[in-house]
């Protein structure tokens, strides 16, 4: 759990000292936590996810993805995309779907397996 919390840390872009005061603790707290010398309260684990928008299964766990998308974004960037008929990008993602939905059932499962597969290889990826 303590390689999580540098990991996330660091893929937000802050300094122990940034990351603490966003949480509303010293610098010192967060070296202890990401050296295992400091367990994390379960408050702390909530205000975390809170506060960075973190998937609690992998803060604690490792399992799922780092940050969580709330429903309420997944729908505004939705709505975003289709309000611009227009754009190349809205063309393209039209015809992902288009075509996914033309797919005998097998080969769309050889395609969501890629998919799974793609999903595990980026996050298991080390620079």
């Amino acid at each position: 759990m303590n390689e999580r919390i540098r990991e996330l840390r660091k893929s937000l872009g802050l300094t122990m000292e940034k990351f603490g005061d966003r949480l509303g603790v010293k610098k010192n707290s967060v070296s202890q936590w990401e050296n295992g010398i400091n367990n994390i309260t379960d408050q702390m684990f909530k205000s975390i996810c809170r506060e960075f928008n973190v998937n609690e299964d992998w803060l604690r766990n490792g399992t799922g993805e780092m940050f969580s998308i709330p429903e309420d974004e997944t729908a505004a960037l939705v709505s975003e995309l289709l309000e611009n008929p227009d754009d190349e990008f809205y063309q393209m993602i039209l015809n992902v779907v288009h075509t996914y939905q033309q797919l005998k059932p097998d080969s769309k499962e050889v395609l969501n397996n890629f998919c799974r597969q793609l999903a595990e290889n980026t996050k298991n990826r080390k620079d």
